[in-house]
């Protein structure tokens, strides 16, 4: 998921295709139903990564269900990051962490870390921060929101023509968040973001997460 470094960007088709980023919901009550859940949607198609943004818990039940979580995801090759907390991402043993502007600095995850971990960035719609992420080592950047969401509160809404410029300067890759279901997409495909990170689409689809993954298969392959 690194390419790491900016520089000119690969053209269209040297891109590989987008990939799915998946989020847990804010609240999991029933770590072992939500484990088969996982189960199904990472054994229903491709899968890129595994983020845990637990609001609201302890530290205790953030590690319990993250150990849950890690074995599904792990045995099935998905690598799993931290939302907000490297000090919880390593205690864990996840293979990395989603920073926002106001979490740990990237660097502070960066030194807590070491060089193997996956660290991303939350750049809203500042391409600034964007460059800046970059240029200091982030893994990927992310975007959004793109359309409106229930998950949290949108600090910005970020324009399609924000992962055209990436795309065009940039080799690190992008990851476009807020609202994106299979039936809305398709432009971010066509624009250039290299994983769509979802929530509510998959765990709140009327036919399950494995339909839900298949349907983002499917909607991103037409693109």
């Amino acid at each position: 998921m690194s390419h790491n470094d900016t520089g000119s960007g690969a053209t269209l088709d040297e891109r590989a295709p987008t990939q799915l980023y998946l989020i847990t919901p804010p609240r999991i009550d029933d770590v072992d139903g939500f484990a088969d859940r996982l189960a199904e949607a990472l054994d229903a198609g491709p899968v890129a990564c595994l983020q845990i943004r637990l609001k609201d818990i302890d530290d205790d039940s953030v590690k319990r269900v993250t150990e849950r979580l890690l074995e599904v995801s792990h045995a099935r090759g998905v690598p799993v990051l931290m939302n907000d907390r490297p000090d919880l991402a390593l205690a864990t043993g996840c293979d990395g962490v989603h920073v926002g502007q106001d979490d740990t600095p990237y660097a502070e995850a960066r030194r807590l870390l070491g060089g193997r971990a996956m660290i991303g960035v939350t750049c809203h719609a500042s391409r600034h921060l964007a460059m800046e992420a970059a240029e200091a080592g982030a893994d990927y950047v992310a975007f959004g929101a793109f359309f409106p969401t229930g998950t949290k509160e949108a600090k910005a809404r970020a324009p399609l023509e924000i992962l055209e410029w990436w795309q065009d300067i940039a080799l690190v890759p992008c990851v476009a968040i807020g609202g994106i279901t299979p039936e809305n997409c398709r432009p971010l495909v066509e624009a250039g973001a290299d994983f769509l990170a979802v929530v509510g689409a998959v765990w709140n689809h009327p036919q399950g997460p494995g339909a839900a993954v298949k349907a983002f298969e499917k909607a991103m392959a037409g693109a």
